[in-house]
């Protein structure tokens, strides 16, 4: 294998791996035991919409996953055991708008705007969508993340045509 191919595969491994944890960040949240603890300013529950909505200086945390927004609404499915008379509520839809900030462990992902669609193990980070791993930075208007198929797409902002960037540090990867 060339050293330009090789060079080529590593910086593609370190872009899927600068990408990853917004799925992982996401997906946390309905797949860990992990009590999830929410703060905010205000709350609203609608229940006839199945929602509930976080408003100001919203701060999420479970286990080591932040996720801070200035709203964060949850959208969930309700379903009744007749047997039991006990509803169960799944989440199937958080949205997150204005100063979107994801942390885990040494990568931060930022945007104006992070959709999670649980049926489709999606997540969209849009609006200046930015994120770190370590030194290794990916940037785009959108970035949207299938976790299923371990696949993201970032998406260049056609208005501005403000393209994709990256910027990738191959040796900040190797480990000693």
């Amino acid at each position: 294998m060339g050293p330009l191919l090789a060079a080529v595969r590593k910086i593609l491994w370190i872009a899927a791996i600068t990408l990853l944890p917004i799925a992982t960040a996401c997906a946390a949240a309905e797949d860990s035991s992990e009590p999830i603890n929410i703060e905010a300013n205000r709350m609203v529950s609608q229940e006839n919409d199945n929602a509930v909505v976080f408003i100001g200086k919203v701060d999420a945390r479970q286990g080591k996953l932040t996720i801070r927004s200035d709203e964060m609404t949850v959208f969930y499915t309700g379903s009744k055991n007749n047997k039991d008379k006990q509803t169960t509520n799944q989440m199937e839809k958080l949205i997150c708008k204005n100063n979107v900030k994801i942390v885990q462990n040494d990568w931060l992902g930022t945007g104006d705007r992070m959709d999670y669609f649980a049926k489709e193990r999606k997540v969209i980070l849009s609006g200046n969508a930015k994120a770190w791993q370590g030194q290794n930075m990916v940037a785009g208007k959108t970035i949207i993340y299938y976790l299923d198929e371990k696949r993201s797409v970032v998406e260049q902002d056609e208005t501005t045509k403000s393209r994709v960037r990256a910027v990738l540090h191959p040796e900040a990867n190797k480990k000693p």
